[in-house]
């Protein structure tokens, strides 16, 4: 069965660190490009970064550059977004995707279902 689950969501204050994971099942995730999304209540969903499947090139938006590294983990046939200085505008629901694209981020594919992150004081 083809899935891909994130994790590491929750509560921070911000400054704070969580490092979110996606673990994917039914396929190999460092074959594919992958990248992670964001979608703010009450905003469309935005890209956030991504890895391709082509020598690992990564991509990073403006908002969070400096402050997130997204990772493969191969050994875990997953990929992981370590994030960092969190601020408040980083609130919102976290989604996992991969496809085979030779894009730098991924486009259709696989989704996860999300992971929710809260920065608030």
């Amino acid at each position: 069965q083809v899935q891909l689950v994130e994790s590491g969501g929750g509560f921070v204050r911000p400054g704070g660190s969580l490092r979110l994971s996606c673990t994917a099942s039914g396929f190999t995730m460092g074959s594919q490009t992958a990248g992670w999304f964001r979608q703010a209540p009450g905003k469309e969903r935005e890209v956030v970064s991504c890895i391709s499947r082509i020598n690992n090139d990564t991509y990073y938006a403006g908002s969070v550059k400096g402050r997130f590294t997204i990772h493969r983990e191969n050994a875990k046939n997953a990929v992981s977004l370590q994030m960092n200085s969190l601020k408040p505008e980083d609130t919102g629901v976290y989604f996992c995707s991969a496809s085979l694209t030779l894009s730098r981020c991924p486009n259709g594919g696989y989704w996860g279902q999300g992971t929710h992150v809260t920065v608030s004081s």
